[in-house]
């Protein structure tokens, strides 16, 4: 290994790198995050071993002719990984999976591989933070052992690449790339030189072998993927594994997808034999609904491609001289915008009340189709009157307080009365539907639907 024969300064927040030393980072703010460290003079040996010698002579060719016979995507076999990701996995492609501790990731990622090797796919499980041993035991328990999932414990990159290379798996997981370093490095594994170096390496090996390679990262206290944001830019998705770790149910969502939507959500459960996915989203959501409860609304929101039941509740609290917006899975200046447009349009003064609003379940709602349904909560709230529990909402709400119509109405109404909801307040445009026992009660403003739900 060269000795190093100058010095840099990187940020433990950003990980940028400067020439000199800054008590605040240049790049992103933070004081007293520039730590020194060595730096190895580049070698001609290294850098090929870094990008791979081509032997090839690289010739650019029309887009249209582009062979697309080796990126067709491969199903999973696990419904709810397999929407997340946009309908299987894609060879050659990069996806970090983020999540709290003992949230099921490496769960996720057994379960992943065992289905296809059952496929007849060869699999390679990299585990950097458990034993051999210890992550048999753990497959065992969840009935996870075909002959062409391998395993390696090990955390030196170069022989990961070397085994890799020789068993010639079609999709790799690596548990976890915080603990993975490459030896050439002086820091230490974990640090934002390693994870950097670590993450292109298996990125060029992933695109030029055309493999899947599924990245398990730690997070921080804030719920974000430890180590520098480039990470996040590097790889072609982003999963986030979210849920209570003693809890029984667990939402996967995508915050980036190179190859599908970012609005679809995945929901399983953790059993003893592992996770198992959950079919029907909207009665998870809807369970343990209270009864004739003031400032509870539930709208057929889109997830993606499907509609699920979500429950939207509201909590008005008077009485304070300014009050507090707190919202939980949604926009708070949503929540500001139509708190406007009540108090100018319907009449309603929220400025001296506080007020709450969540998502049951730990879902999100960022679309406008929510308007409806989120004013209908905090004005039952507001009034103390219950929504008819049979009652679905959704719609767009304008400035001037008159109500718009959104895309897959039909889709949103079947799915409430697949559930046993029998009336739908929604806005004027498809007085043409006819959904079997749904009545539905079409109206042009708020104010006209406020007055449809509280009749």
């Amino acid at each position: 290994m060269a000795r190093a024969n100058k010095v840099e300064y990187e940020c433990s927040s950003c990980g940028s790198v400067q020439v000199k030393w800054h008590g605040r980072c240049p790049d992103c703010g933070e004081w007293n995050t520039l730590s020194e460290r060595a730096v190895a003079a580049p070698t001609l040996e290294r850098h090929a071993r870094r990008v791979g010698k081509t032997t090839a002579p690289i010739r650019a060719i029309p887009l249209a002719e582009v062979d697309l016979t080796d990126a067709a995507r491969q199903p999973i076999g696990l419904s709810e990984l397999d929407r997340v990701l946009g309908g299987g996995v894609v060879p050659g492609s990069l996806v970090l999976v983020g999540g709290d501790p003992g949230i099921g990731k490496s769960t996720l990622m057994l379960q992943t591989l065992e289905l296809l090797a059952q496929q007849g796919q060869t699999t390679l499980y990299i585990s950097g933070e458990e034993s051999a041993a210890q992550t048999r035991l753990r497959g065992e328990r969840l009935g996870v052992g075909h002959p062409q999932l391998l395993l390696l414990a090990e955390t030196d990159l170069t022989k990961v690449l070397a085994e890799a290379d020789r068993a010639q798996p079609t999709t790799l997981v690596l548990d976890s790339i915080q603990t993975l370093f490459a030896p050439e490095l002086d820091s230490a594994p974990g640090s934002m030189a390693q994870l950097r170096e670590v993450t292109a390496r298996i990125l060029m090996w992933a695109k030029r072998q055309g493999v899947a390679c599924f990245l398990i990262g730690h997070v921080t206290k804030d719920g974000q993927v430890a180590g520098p944001r480039m990470l996040e830019h590097m790889v072609d998705t982003v999963l986030y594994f979210e849920g209570e770790a003693g809890g029984l149910h667990r939402l996967l969502r995508a915050r980036k997808n190179r190859f599908g939507s970012t609005d679809e959500i995945g929901l399983f459960a953790m059993t003893g034999r592992g996770l198992e996915p959950i079919s029907n989203p909207s009665e998870i959501f809807l369970s343990k609904r209270p009864e004739d409860a003031a400032g509870s609304a539930v709208i057929p929101a889109l997830q993606g491609s499907r509609p699920i039941l979500l429950e939207v509740q509201a909590l008005v609290h008077g009485g304070m001289p300014s009050g507090r917006r707190t919202a939980l899975g949604l926009d708070r200046n949503r929540i500001n915008l139509l708190t406007a447009v009540l108090e100018r349009r319907v009449g309603l003064a929220f400025a001296d009340h506080d007020l709450y609003l969540s998502v049951v379940g730990g879902a999100r709602l960022n679309e406008p189709a929510a308007d409806l349904a989120l004013a209908a909560a905090m004005v039952s709230s507001f009034r103390n009157v219950p929504i008819a529990q049979n009652t679905v909402c959704f719609g767009e709400i304008g400035l001037a307080g008159e109500l718009r119509p959104v895309h897959a109405t039909e889709n949103r109404l079947k799915e409430a009365a697949k559930l046993g909801f029998d009336r739908a307040v929604i806005p004027c445009g498809s007085e043409k539907l006819n959904i079997k026992g749904m009545h539905i009660s079409p109206c042009k403003s708020l104010s006209d639907a406020l007055d449809a739900l509280f009749d």
